[in-house]
Parts: C-alpha cells; structure tokens; sequence
C-alpha cells in the first residue's frame, strides 16, 4: 500500500533532501546537490521566495519505506502578476513505479484545485531561475550543478499518466580551438568601434558587486518574452547573490559597457563542477570544499551559467566580444570543452551562439503539463 505524507518537521525535510541520495546510489551519472543549499532553499524561513510563493513538500511511503517525494508549489506572481494559472511541482522523485508517481501527483491536483487553478506543470523551482525539466536524453552525462538528472522512465510515466510536454529545453558540448577564430578577433574590434564598447576588467571579487544587480535586470530584459518567464525580484536577486557568489571566479565573468558606462551586456562562466560534486557526496566536509576548490583551480572543462544583452543590442554582434574574452580565458586556463545551459528549444538566437563552436546536442529535458 502507498501512503503519500506531507512532512511538516526539519528532520522530515531532512529525509526529503536525502532521498535522492538512496535512489542514485549506484548511478554513476547523478551528480549530488550539496545537502545545506538543499535545506536552506526549501526552508519556509531561509529562503525569500516565499514572500510570494507556498510549497508543500510530500513523502511517498511503500511497506514503510520512502520511495518518492514532490514538492507543490504556487507562485503567486505567476498566477496574479502574469495571469498563468499555474500549480508547479518540482523535486520529484521516485522508484519506478506508476502508481507511487501518481499518488504524488494527485497532490499537486488536490493543491491546484483547491487553488482554483487551471493546470499542472513540472518538474520545475520556484521560479525560471532554478532547476526545471525531466531529462529525455542524455542519461548517460553527468548533470551540471544547475540541473536534475532523471533516470528514463521518469518520463515514461509520464507520458502513461496522460501528460505532454510543455517546455523543453537543449544542451549543447562546444569545443574549444587552441587559438581564437580569426574572423571572432575581427568582428569583436568592429562591434566594440562602432558602437563605443568596452570590456569591464575585473581584478577580485569585490569589484564584480556593483554590477550584479544590473546583470539582472538584463536578464529580466533578455528572456521577458519566453514562455517560462517569471520576473526576479530584488529579494531574490540579494538571495542568490549570497547563494551563489562563493563559485563565482572574476576571471569567468564578461561585462561589456556602453561609452556612457551602462552595462549592456554578460556572461558568466564557471570550471565545471559536476566531478567535484560527485566526489563531495552532499556535503562540503570534511573533503567536498577542496573537490570544488581543485575544480575551479585545475580543470579543462567549463560550463556556460548565464547570458544577458541588453535587447537594443542583440543582432549586433556583442557576442563577437563576449566569444573573444571566453577564448582567450579558455586557452589560458587549458580549457577545451564546454557544456551550455539548458535553452529553451524555440530560443534559436541562443543556440546560433554556438554555431563556430562545433555544437553537439547531448541533453534534452521538458517539463510536463495536465490540465486539471
């Protein structure tokens, strides 16, 4: 018999962050989450979505054992700000059996319905800034530390429970010449003359902080037309800066300025992390801590996190600079593989990005939709 628990203690919460742990243990393709990021992100006190969003977090029992967990979720600036009258799931989980997958999601029914809500859609976070999709392709890859890894017959079930695809997203493996392509070197010195641009040094950390909000803002105006678009808010801008910034190299970040000094444009880089996280097994002691800090000091992959520009400048070949800068940090660190973000499959002005790079789709993920 299964019986479908909402945890309501911080030792529960505990077991649905471990969950995944007992479930991967012997793939050799998940990559772990670190456990306190885990924690803090879905605690109700920590983190500041929940200014604007309600989740309920559900334990899935057989025989007495845990064999899944989801997490239902509500944000309320999608459904009031945006119209989308939407219930998420996320942080879904589970053996491969039907009927556990099912009684989690009649959850997410119950939840949608007493919420007057019109469909379900997940896997997805609390907002287009964390993790989404179950993956459909590329099982035997790694998982960046930006998305979740599924085993196939997540998306099996799927498809028997009645449900179809609403978003999906493509990752793409780049490789990386010895030297910069002349014809990038060339555009990248028109681009910056005609129209007055300028790449934004960066010596430490600290000199990257006055521009972090900004990045932001850019990224509101880069993605606002895509169709899991949910706008960041300051709060959670100040809560990722804290989240995130420990990874953060100045070496891998890219600013580009106007003659004017506004910001028009990023990028952001980081050494691939996905072997150190596998190493550190959850945790940052007593040996995770210096698993990443080897990743960042000694690797020959990267992974491409975040790009933003400014829409009065896109099709004008800012790319050309944000590509040139890459380059040469690239050759200079030994780097000659990299891994992009998920992109949304119909974002084909992203994908084209890449087209110099020899580009190899090796991911797809989507998220799935039922009306309720």
């Amino acid at each position: 018999m299964i019986t479908v628990k909402e945890i309501t203690s911080k030792s529960e919460l505990k077991q649905f962050v471990k969950f995944p742990f007992k479930l991967y243990k012997n793939c050799p393709y998940w990559v772990a989450p670190l456990t306190n990021e885990e924690l803090e992100t879905l605690d109700k006190d920590i983190n500041p979505v929940f200014k604007n969003a309600d989740a309920w977090y559900y334990l899935a029992y057989k025989d007495g054992e845990i064999v899944g967990r989801i997490a239902v979720i509500v944000n309320h600036l999608e459904v009031n700000n945006i119209g989308k009258k939407k219930v998420r799931f996320g942080w879904l989980d589970m053996i491969d059996d039907l009927d556990v997958t099912q009684a989690l999601l009649a959850k997410a029914y119950e939840i949608g319905n007493a919420q007057n809500l019109e469909y379900v859609e997940g896997p997805v976070g609390f907002s287009n800034m964390e993790k989404a999709g179950i993956l459909t392709k590329g099982f035997e890859e790694l998982n960046t530390m930006i998305t979740w890894y599924q085993y196939p017959y997540y998306a099996e079930h799927f498809e028997k429970l009645g449900f179809e695809k609403q978003a999906t997203w493509v990752e793409y493996k780049l490789s990386i010449p010895p030297t910069i392509k002349e014809k990038v070197a060339k555009f990248s010195g028109i681009v910056k003359k005609r129209y007055g641009l300028s790449v934004i040094p960066f010596n430490n950390k600290k000199e990257i902080i006055p521009y972090v909000d900004t990045m932001f803002e850019l990224l509101n105006k880069t993605y606002n037309t895509l169709q899991t678009f949910v706008p960041i808010q300051q709060y959670q801008i100040d809560y990722y800066k804290e989240k995130y910034f420990k990874f953060i190299h100045p070496d891998y970040i890219t600013c580009i300025q106007d003659k004017d000094n506004n910001l028009i444009a990023f990028s952001i880089v980081m050494p691939s992390f996905s072997e150190a996280l596998k190493k550190a097994k959850g945790s940052m002691f007593p040996f995770g801590w210096y698993h990443l800090w080897q990743a960042q000091r000694k690797n020959d992959r990267a992974a491409f996190y975040l790009i933003g520009i400014d829409p009065e400048y896109q099709g004008k070949g800012v790319t050309a600079i944000i590509f040139e800068e890459m380059q040469y940090l690239f050759n200079s660190k030994g780097i000659d593989k990299v891994e992009t973000n998920p992109e949304l499959q119909e974002n084909t002005a992203v994908q084209l990005l890449w087209k110099d790079y020899e580009p190899k789709q090796h991911k797809e993920r989507s998220t799935f939709r039922k009306d309720l």
